[in-house]
């Protein structure tokens, strides 16, 4: 009697979770996403295009902004970087039945691995941490695979080398991979001429609540200015400028000059004047 119990008490149990969960089963996607490179190959500190396309289910709702995250990870299942940000169109504005597409430009982290990388997507809130179902293959807990890259060594870039005119190095204490220089009024980059048509990355931040207007900055090749900006960005931020084939010159190597208008003094013990704060540098041939 006792086992005809048990065994009862068993089927009981094993309908019950069948029933939670067929419940989560059955729970309708809400949208199928795709994540594209600019490039499949990717090395190390350069600079990536990643293209988000998200078409909105038909039936679809959201009663909330959630926000989109991404997991790069190596073949043992290490997360190398992320991307984990919001849409710039809120999802309590999607649609149904539309597609949402944007892209975001990063730089790959500097992570000790090369070869190829599994790239995973998912959708939460963060309050919560819940997780939306999406249309697309499920690796774990509504995280789905949307797109593998080849990660490359950094020496497949173009070497920018950080000449005159730069403070030394400094890194944030709670996430080490972030690191930065503050220029000084001047401040020059080296780099090996692509001697074609190219497009310079530069991320970038500054101090606009100190100056009124925020500072200017001009980029200079040759002595001649070939891009301006002005310096109010809060927080990092990517600018790209083109520089041409005749801007670069016939010489093997370049000096770009980046001149800020204004400097500050931070006070205290820290005697340096500063410009702006850089972040990432990068030049790629188109």
């Amino acid at each position: 009697m006792r086992h005809t119990v048990c065994l009862s008490l068993s089927v009981v149990l094993l309908a019950a979770l069948a029933g939670c969960s067929g419940k989560q089963e059955n729970e309708p996607a809400v949208a199928t996403p795709t994540l594209t490179f600019s490039k499949d190959r990717v090395p190390i500190d350069s600079a990536v295009t990643l293209t988000y396309k998200f078409v909105v289910a038909p039936n679809a709702s959201f009663d909330k902004d959630y926000w989109v995250f991404v997991h790069v990870l190596d073949p043992d299942g290490e997360q190398m970087w992320t991307d984990d940000h919001q849409p710039p169109v809120p999802t309590k504005q999607w649609k149904a039945g539309e597609t949402v597409e944007y892209k975001r430009t990063i730089f790959v982290p500097n992570y000790p691995y090369i070869g190829e990388a599994v790239v995973r997507l998912g959708m939460y809130d963060p309050p919560s941490g819940k997780r939306l179902v999406l249309n697309a293959p499920e690796a774990s807990r509504r995280e789905y695979v949307v797109t593998k890259i080849q990660i490359l060594a950094s020496n497949e870039n173009i070497f920018v080398m950080w000449k005159d005119g730069w403070h030394g190095a400094e890194n944030d204490i709670k996430n080490p991979q972030s690191e930065w220089k503050w220029t000084k009024q001047t401040a020059t980059l080296s780099f090996k001429s692509p001697k074609k048509d190219s497009t310079l990355y530069l991320e970038y931040d500054a101090r606009p609540d100190l100056f009124t207007p925020p500072q200017q900055v001009t980029l200079k090749l040759g002595g001649q200015a070939v891009g301006q900006f002005v310096a109010e960005a809060k927080s990092p931020k990517l600018l790209t400028f083109p520089l041409t084939a005749a801007q670069l010159g016939s010489a093997d190597t370049v000096d770009l000059v980046l001149e800020v208008d204004r400097t500050f003094k931070p006070g205290g013990a820290d005697p340096r004047e500063l410009g702006i704060r850089v972040f990432h540098v990068a030049v790629e041939p188109k």
